[in-house]
């Protein structure tokens, strides 16, 4: 199973920028403990950040054949993006959108999320530990996914074996 983790713009500059928003955690550090946690769960995980709209839809079209889950935090284009928005309904991966804040308690502009409603879940608020829950969501979601597949192979089989 393979995680991509796909963090917008201005997380990179996570630990320096409005701490009393989204605390002290540097963006690796929160990668650090993604990766100890995916390792433990036999889960491959890839991260990618970008400032660049663009460049997150690519990461997300690259996802189809390569990803079996999608972790992605838009950040400020939660609210404005309908190409990242398409992009996540497009590629039909099982995907959660994570937010350290909680985007229903600040700004008004910031309560509405165009992509969640393409994604699997959204949680936000929990701050840095939200994107462990979200990594235990999607793993839970790969899991459901594959055990209806081979459900699916073994009904297949036994059809097959009544119609010889």
């Amino acid at each position: 199973m393979k995680i991509v983790v796909i963090q917008g713009p201005n997380l990179n500059m996570l630990g320096l920028r409005e701490q009393n928003i989204y605390g002290p955690m540097k963006l690796d550090d929160i990668h650090a403990q993604m990766k100890s946690f995916a390792e433990q769960n036999n889960v491959e995980i890839e991260f990618f950040q970008s400032n660049l709209e663009g460049e997150i839809v690519d990461r997300l079209q690259e996802g189809l054949g390569d990803a079996n889950g999608v972790m992605i935090s838009p950040a400020a284009y939660t609210h404005t993006s309908i190409a990242i928005r398409d992009a996540i309904s497009a590629i039909q991966i099982p995907t959660v959108e994570v937010h350290i804040s909680n985007i229903h308690q600040r700004e008004e502009f910031r309560h509405t999320s165009i992509t969640a409603p393409v994604c699997s879940g959204q949680i936000v608020g929990f701050g840095p530990f939200g994107y462990h829950l979200a990594m235990l969501s999607i793993i839970q979601i790969m899991n459901e996914v594959k055990a209806i597949q081979e459900q699916k192979q073994g009904q297949d089989a036994h059809v097959a074996l009544q119609n010889k």
